[in-house]
């Protein structure tokens, strides 16, 4: 008999993505839906799918279980965000201002505005500061839906900032349910120690910093700003042959507002993810298309950056390229953290249909931080992370903008939300 300790009865309907797996092309366009199905688990496992006869024939309830009626809730995956900035000192509204009255990102940030500021904001800050900050927003992240996060370091751009960022991520994550997926991004911009010194500062990260991160087990990929005035491709593709070679997987910044080749080299370097995309070439379209690595579209940034243009998803889509979404939650271009924004920003910004979008906040999400086999999808042997959604159906997520649609939040076999209320603590 297969037992249970936390069973889902009587699903009005059970959402999952098209495949456990990488979803491409067409089926993009596709969801497996499941009625008054139940779903039960042990510890944080899924171990039976079915209804209610296969159930009571084949399954136990062990004395200590929990039951939820679901007969009103949609139950999905948990969201995975596989691109955000999590460890950041400060906020940035009054850059934010000056945006609004037409002053670009590129120029804020000649005014030693941007990433330089958060720089700065980010060294004084204490360890046990930033800990405090990241759960606080990670606990937003949870009542929206979101139970795995991909989180870079590169508020730093030195030895002793950058390794406190990844510190903090691994203090956090021993407090806090979501998972996170911790990448090393020293590459983010050139210090001002390092001023117009682009391959010395990169030879430094790789001979100074790097290394202990790996020693330590910190990071588990390294990611660059590819990108005209931060670091050109040629220095990328140096640094990011350096860091394979130390052993860590590769994500690439490419063709957020030029393109350079970027998307191209990533998959190239057989990078789990290229990510952001915006001014990518039809040409690189087909390369990154044809490859593994996980094009990593964020809608966040030209909607707050207000670029009145997306990433083309369109083409993606039709030439089979694995499309995932992501926050990029930032203080400078993306303050949103929620991944369920984002979702409404695919429909309704990008033009993606709610079953795209939804396939792209899970399983292919999950492909871009190399965690399909576990998560992403609700299946027997994955984890148990789920959603409880007070909405009629699948649909309505997209339908009732505004609203708070998530009830309860299961992470690895645990009621995390309840009532839309964080509960584990």
């Amino acid at each position: 008999m297969i037992e249970i300790d936390l069973l889902l009865k009587n699903i009005k309907q059970l959402v999952n993505p098209a495949a456990d797996d990488a979803v491409r092309g067409q089926w993009l366009n596709s969801l497996r839906l499941l009625e008054n199905v139940w779903l039960g688990g042990r510890g944080e496992t899924i171990n039976f799918i079915g209804f209610e006869r296969d159930f009571q024939n084949n399954c136990r309830l062990r004395p200590e279980a929990v039951t939820i009626d679901c007969s009103d809730f949609v139950v999905m995956p948990g969201f995975v965000d596989p691109h955000t900035h999590l460890p950041f000192a400060g906020t940035r509204q009054d850059e934010f201002q000056q945006k609004l009255q037409g002053v670009s990102y590129q120029e804020i940030a000649r005014q030693g505005g941007g990433i330089v500021k958060t720089v700065r904001q980010t060294r004084q800050i204490e360890a046990n500061e930033l800990v405090a900050l990241c759960e606080h927003r990670l606990d937003q992240m949870l009542l929206s839906g979101t139970t795995t996060c991909e989180a870079k370091s590169g508020y730093g751009l030195d030895r002793v900032t950058e390794l406190k960022q990844l510190e903090s991520l691994q203090a956090v994550a021993a407090l806090h349910p979501i998972d996170i997926v911790p990448t090393f991004m020293g590459a983010h911009d050139v210090p001002g120690e390092f001023s117009a010194k682009n391959r010395e500062f990169l030879d430094f990260l790789l001979r100074e910093v790097l290394p202990e991160v790996k020693r330590r087990n910190l990071a588990e990929y390294v990611d660059i700003f590819c990108e005209e005035g931060y670091f050109s491709l040629a220095d990328a593709d140096y640094y990011l042959e350096q860091a394979g070679r130390l052993g860590f997987t590769l994500k690439v910044h490419a063709d957020e507002f030029t393109s350079n080749g970027a998307a191209a080299m990533a998959a190239r370097r057989n990078a789990v993810s290229a990510e952001h995309l915006l001014a990518i070439t039809t040409d690189e379209i087909d390369t990154l298309a044809a490859s593994d690595t996980v094009a990593v579209l964020l809608p966040g940034v030209p909607f707050f950056l207000r670029l009145n243009r997306y990433a083309p998803v369109r083409q993606l889509v039709q030439k089979n390229g694995i499309v995932a979404l992501g926050s990029d939650f930032n203080p400078g271009s993306s303050m949103v953290s929620s991944q369920l924004f984002i979702f409404y920003l695919a429909v309704f910004m990008m033009g993606m249909t709610i079953e795209e979008a939804l396939n792209a906040v899970t399983i292919n999400a999950a492909c871009a931080v190399n965690r399909q086999g576990r998560l992403g999808s609700l299946a027997v042997g994955k984890k148990m992370d789920a959603l409880l959604l007070e909405i009629a159906d699948y649909r309505y997520l997209a339908y009732h903008l505004g609203i708070s649609p998530v009830h309860t939040v299961i992470k690895s076999g645990e009621i995390v939300v309840q009532e839309k209320r964080i509960v584990f603590r």
